[in-house]
């Protein structure tokens, strides 16, 4: 069969090749912002905190990434450590990147006198919707798929033509996984956008424990299907079990916070005043 696989790059610029993967992440960087910066004006949190934050958080998420890849790869870097900052060659690990990117926000709100919770709220939604852009990168490179599976279940799916010719590699079809947690995750980002101004409905800080519930899940499953996995042990699927803990942490903390800590309503009357500084 003639392979009909889209090219995994977008242009060229003189010897340097730019890639679909690129692009697609530079574009979903700035959606995310900009949903931040859109929704972050509703909270009067002004556009130069998220400018600001995007500054520091997605080249260390990058680096998070990048390390949480190698940690777990490391009986491949230690013979060959100086692959380990060869990040253009592939090898970042989503996760990583996450946890990085929730450090950085941290410091940056203790430094900024900032609510935490607030800017997570805010931040959530965006972040998850360059989640979704985001693997159509992986679909571009023909990776992140799941196994081995044959052209009549692909069809039985109704997919179009394009992408079922992307998921032909090497004389095989597989699972399109990325399609699968990026129609999942669109769900999970409706739900958000049409429930978070509900009054009543969240406290703060739950909008992003209905994220980080909802990519956990979302996660483990899919990855279950993934060919492509970190493993601890050899038979533990990293990500299946960073999403258990993600999962059982958000529903504890939500309890928690709900019973003990008695947050305040994520949306209250003419909306919520936080006098802050910037240092």
């Amino acid at each position: 069969m003639i392979s009909l696989a889209l090219s995994p790059i977008a242009f060229q610029l003189g010897s340097l090749s730019v890639k679909w993967y690129g692009v697609i992440m530079a574009v979903a960087i700035i959606l995310a912002t900009t949903m931040a910066i859109s929704e972050g004006k509703k909270r009067q949190i002004i556009s130069d905190d998220f400018i600001d934050l995007l500054l520091w958080a997605v080249p260390l998420g990058y680096v998070g990434a990048r390390i949480y890849y190698v940690v777990f790869e490391w009986g491949y870097y230690s013979q060959h450590p100086d692959q380990i900052i060869a990040i253009w060659q592939g090898g970042i690990a989503i996760y990583g990147g996450l946890l990085a990117g929730l450090v950085v926000l941290l410091v940056f709100c203790y430094r900024r006198m900032l609510p935490p919770f607030l800017m997570l709220d805010i931040i959530a939604p965006g972040v998850m919707a360059a989640q979704i852009l985001g693997r159509w990168g992986n679909f571009m490179n023909q990776e992140a798929h799941g196994g081995v599976t044959s052209l009549a279940f692909l069809q039985s799916l109704h997919l179009p033509k394009f992408i079922i010719d992307q998921m032909y590699i090497n004389g095989h079809y597989y699972q399109p996984t990325f399609l699968y947690e990026s129609v999942l995750n669109l769900l999970g980002l409706i739900l958000i956008l049409s429930l978070r101004h509900r009054k009543g409905l969240f406290k703060q800080g739950e909008v992003f424990l209905f994220y980080v519930i909802w990519y956990a899940v979302v996660r483990f499953f899919v990855e279950g299907l993934r060919t492509d996995s970190l493993y601890i042990g050899g038979f533990i699927r990293v990500s299946q079990a960073l999403s258990l803990v993600l999962f059982f942490a958000g529903i504890g903390i939500l309890i928690y916070r709900r019973v003990k800590v008695k947050p305040k309503w994520y949306l209250e009357g003419s909306g919520l005043k936080y006098p802050y500084s910037r240092v």
